[in-house]
């Protein structure tokens, strides 16, 4: 199993096949394998000719799970990203994220728009999740007696948390890091290409439109009848990226 030290946590991480690198973020509660392995993308991916790197988020699958929010600050996710190339000695390459990914792809490309190529946001939007719901979801995952949890969004999200094995206590400190929400001005310098790409009946992520009309030259697609969880296996979403990935028109800026 490959590990790498980051600022200290211990990060595991994958690669697969050979040819243009591309790196895999994925969702909250969720690892590598559950998110683009079991799902085909992986394999689909290599068999289009494409070196894949994916990692197992700190708090997540086989890497370090902190149990202290200020591990998950700002900055701090992102920045496993960027250390894992440069471990591998990737300058550049195209970025894919899903749900929490997909916010970590975001803020790279804002932060660090010089390592990446182009970038697929999947299952993110615009708006960020409320103070109060977040800290109810946080709760629900930090508690010893699940019979108090009130919430149905927090209940989901402890049972699928559960089903796949997390750390419940480390998850609920990754959600109580909390995010800045980027600003307009940030989002209209991306001059890279942008994919945003969500399930029609998604009702964890809002705004999706309106994320992909702050960024200059951003797509966006849109599933039908996939919700956040179906969503990504569906072909019918895996092909427009697939098609986006593999252009090789030039960069905004060039």
């Amino acid at each position: 199993m490959a590990t790498f030290d980051s600022d200290g946590v211990s990060i595991h991480y994958e690669e697969f096949g050979s040819g243009p690198p591309i790196v895999l973020v994925h969702g909250f509660a969720s690892s590598l394998r559950d998110n683009w392995e079991l799902t085909g993308w992986v394999s689909r991916l290599v068999s289009a000719g494409r070196r894949v790197i994916a990692l197992d988020c700190r708090g997540h699958g086989d890497s370090d799970k902190p149990r202290d929010p200020m591990a998950y600050s700002e900055g701090k996710m992102s920045g496993d990203v960027i250390r894992l190339m440069d471990l591998l000695g990737i300058e550049r390459t195209d970025l894919m994220g899903y749900s929490m990914g997909g916010a970590i792809a975001l803020d790279l490309i804002l932060h660090e728009p010089q390592r990446f190529r182009r970038a697929v946001l999947g299952g993110v939007g615009a708006l960020l999740r409320g103070a109060t719901e977040s800290t109810a979801i946080a709760d629900a995952l930090a508690t010893d007696d699940p019979s108090v949890i009130s919430s149905p969004l927090a209940r989901a999200f402890r049972e699928f948390a559960e089903q796949r094995g997390n750390d419940l206590k480390a998850l609920a400190a990754c959600i109580r890091r909390g995010r800045i929400r980027p600003d307009a001005q940030a989002m209209a310098s991306v001059r890279i290409p942008v994919l945003v790409a969500v399930g029609e009946k998604d009702d964890l992520v809002s705004g999706a439109d309106q994320l992909a009309a702050a960024i200059p030259g951003a797509h966006l697609i849109t599933v039908p009848d996939r919700d956040h969880i179906t969503v990504v296996a569906d072909g019918r979403f895996k092909e427009p990226i697939l098609a986006f990935l593999q252009w090789e028109g030039p960069d905004l800026e060039e």
